[in-house]
């Protein structure tokens, strides 16, 4: 049976826990000092997966709080998942041999579809989730600051192929924005791979994650939560009680 996961996310840049308006850098809002920290708050409010992404690591392209990561995977009764500048093989096994649960891959699905291929093939779809960044359609990579030609479906299914198994669809458009998720395009990118995708970006009170929870059959396995709950519009253990579990 299908299940519906609610991500709490973690942005770290400096060693704090910050959240970006559609990514850009210029445009931070500090929430807390210890990442660490704030993961463990989100375990003990009973969430079994905690979204970390090191924002230093994808704008340097390789990891920079990773210490941070690891210790929370160590640690905590949560699974982690992290993304963030995570670009050759040394970086997804130091993450998966530390503890965990999750490395996605991003920037590298375009500028080096072989190594990510390798990954999947290696460590499994289960182990090894893409972010899939739109812009209008197209992916846009290297930490939102580029955007290229190819369609974020086709990547999709390309990647599916190679044994992707898991998705992580951000519409940059609308991250931060607390304008709702771009429903369509993410059951859209589930439905032509056949695949689990994860929503992020946009989610901003209850009735988003149910939008996106009526779209489980279809694939849509779970939502990432950031400034919604930093700004207290959703409370992550109402999150948790109301809308993860069975479709």
């Amino acid at each position: 049976m299908s299940e519906f996961t609610v991500y709490p996310a973690i942005d770290i840049r400096g060693g704090k826990c910050v959240r970006l308006l559609q990514g850009d850098y210029d445009k931070e809002t500090v929430y807390g000092d210890s990442p660490y920290e704030m993961a463990r708050s989100f375990s003990d409010k009973g969430a079994v997966w905690v979204h970390m992404v090191d924002l230093d690591g994808a704008k340097k392209g390789q990891p920079v709080n990773h210490e941070e990561v690891i210790r929370a995977a160590r640690e905590l009764d949560c699974k982690i998942q992290v993304g963030g500048g995570i670009r050759n093989r040394d970086n997804v096994k130091t993450y998966l041999d530390a503890g965990v649960d999750r490395v996605i891959l991003g920037s590298a699905a375009i500028s080096d579809p072989d190594f990510v291929k390798a990954m999947l093939e290696e460590f499994g779809g289960n182990r090894i989730a893409i972010g899939i960044d739109a812009r209008d359609g197209f992916v846009a990579t290297h930490g939102w600051l580029e955007t290229s030609e190819v369609k974020a479906e086709d990547l999709g299914v390309r990647l599916a192929e190679f044994g992707a198994e898991t998705f992580i669809m951000t519409d940059i458009s609308r991250d931060g924005m607390l304008s709702g998720p771009n429903v369509e395009a993410i059951a859209s990118l589930a439905r032509v791979t056949g695949k689990e995708v994860i929503a992020s970006g946009g989610v901003s009170e209850m009735a988003d994650l149910t939008e996106l929870k009526a779209n489980c059959n279809d694939g849509v396995a779970g939502a990432i939560v950031g400034k919604a709950i930093y700004t207290d519009r959703i409370q992550v253990e109402e999150a948790l009680k109301e809308v993860q579990g069975p479709c």
